[in-house]
């Protein structure tokens, strides 16, 4: 087996290096109270793609670990588990992914770049990060509408808590608040910056509905 290894591993550094392994996330959020959202999603069917067939619907369970790498001074590696409560999708792999720091860059850079690594996992994924060290921060659920325009990714969705025996509530939603969080984004290989002037273009299309801008993660926790 050792082979079939070593020319994989060899296939995948050369992906690397050529960039074609989609590994940046360009990010651009907003919110729109519950009462104007479907004027929001009727834009949206007219802007994006396969209008005749209607967005994607999804619920997902979200759930956000972290851990020490080091000093306590040093940023903590940030995981993502999401597993989706689709009947018809419990089959599918839960995901585990990676997020980056954000780069916010300089002020002419039209979205937010991360790194962004996506895994397909099995469901002892949770357990493996808990033997591994991984601290459990939070979890919730998103239930909402997906679009798409080309290459990007226009997620539509409200924010649902898990209640405090840790269930996914299954009557009465408890909503975190009275908006949906609105994002577009784009996973693409490293150096396509020319995405993310799209991605402006199509934000304009989306005033005065919803304003869609990066989003300073360190200015909110400060």
């Amino acid at each position: 087996m050792t082979a079939p290894i070593n020319t994989a591993m060899d296939n995948l550094c050369a992906a690397q290096k050529s960039n074609i392994i989609p590994n940046q996330e360009y990010l651009l959020q907003g919110s729109v109270v519950d009462k104007s959202v479907e004027v929001l999603l009727h834009r949206l069917r007219g802007l994006c793609d396969n209008v005749d067939s209607g967005p994607e619907t999804f619920s997902d369970h979200e759930m956000c670990f972290s851990i020490r790498r080091g000093s306590p001074q040093e940023q903590p590696l940030l995981l993502r588990v999401r597993r989706s409560m689709e009947p018809n999708f419990a089959d599918m792999p839960w995901q585990l992914r990676y997020i980056g720091q954000p780069e916010l860059g300089d002020k002419s850079r039209p979205t937010i770049v991360r790194s962004s690594i996506d895994i397909a996992t099995s469901n002892t994924v949770v357990d493996f990060l808990t033997e591994l060290g991984c601290k459990l921060d939070y979890e919730y659920i998103t239930r909402g509408y997906i679009f798409r325009k080309g290459r990007m990714k226009i997620i539509v969705s409200k924010i649902i808590k898990v209640n405090q025996m840790n269930k996914v509530p299954e009557s009465v939603p408890d909503y975190i608040t009275p908006s949906y969080l609105v994002e577009l984004s784009v996973l693409a290989p490293s150096g396509q910056d020319a995405i993310a002037e799209d991605m402006r273009v199509f934000a304009e299309q989306l005033r005065p509905l919803v304003q869609l801008e990066k989003i300073d993660y360190k200015r909110l926790v400060h």
